[in-house]
């Protein structure tokens, strides 16, 4: 999957503000302070497309990204920061039920953990209501860079143990600074949706029925 083209399309609170149309939808999800906007910002080739943020929990609405003119990438609310309000962490679960209630054209969610250590509560709690979603996962370990070679297929063991995760489900580490499997996690993330892995684009036929 080559991203030739990526656009910022909107923020949304509420399933009324979400982009019209049906294109096929992937989804990040994560920790706040666990990378999402730094690795969509990798993976596209652009320094500052997603915004990162120097305070964790700041993302608080659903983020709308066009790659390609082919498939939506969302950026979803990042989740477990310890100092948040009550009411921000019930705002955070309505947006997030309201999301993956009403959004038809969700392919697959990106669970976004931190490669160096288990998934938290949080984490697991995540990946148990994707699971129960019926939406097909993608996890990512992110911070490859900080890991030592021996310590991936060990951490990667013990992160699938601790999630308890489904043997069909995937798992692969990648570097937002090295770009290390970027390749391969954009095959992973996008297989099975009609993309021209040449052209990043739909095929003519599956780009004229969603339209």
């Amino acid at each position: 999957m080559k991203i030739i083209k990526s656009e910022f399309l909107t923020s949304a609170a509420k399933s009324s503000q979400y982009p019209e149309g049906n294109l096929p939808e992937i989804a990040f999800c994560g920790r706040s302070n666990v990378g999402k906007s730094s690795i969509i910002n990798s993976i596209t080739g652009r320094k500052a497309l997603a915004r990162v943020s120097n305070t964790p929990g700041r993302t608080r609405l659903v983020n709308f990204f066009i790659l390609n003119d082919s498939v939506y990438l969302v950026d979803l609310p990042g989740y477990g920061y310890a100092k948040v309000s009550h009411s921000e962490i019930e705002n955070f679960g309505k947006i997030m039920e309201e999301y993956l209630g009403t959004r038809d054209n969700i392919k697959k969610l990106i669970l976004l953990v931190d490669s160096r250590h288990k998934p938290t509560a949080d984490d697991k709690m995540m990946y148990n209501y994707i699971k129960a979603c019926q939406i097909p996962c993608l996890i990512i370990g992110t911070k490859l860079d900080k890991l030592k070679r021996n310590e991936i297929k060990k951490n990667q063991n013990m992160i699938r143990d601790e999630l308890q995760m489904d043997p069909g489900d995937e798992i692969i580490f990648y570097s937002s600074l090295s770009k290390e499997n970027r390749d391969k996690m954009l095959d992973m993330a996008f297989e099975g949706l009609g993309i021209d892995t040449e052209t990043g684009k739909l095929a003519e036929t599956e780009l004229s029925e969603e339209k």
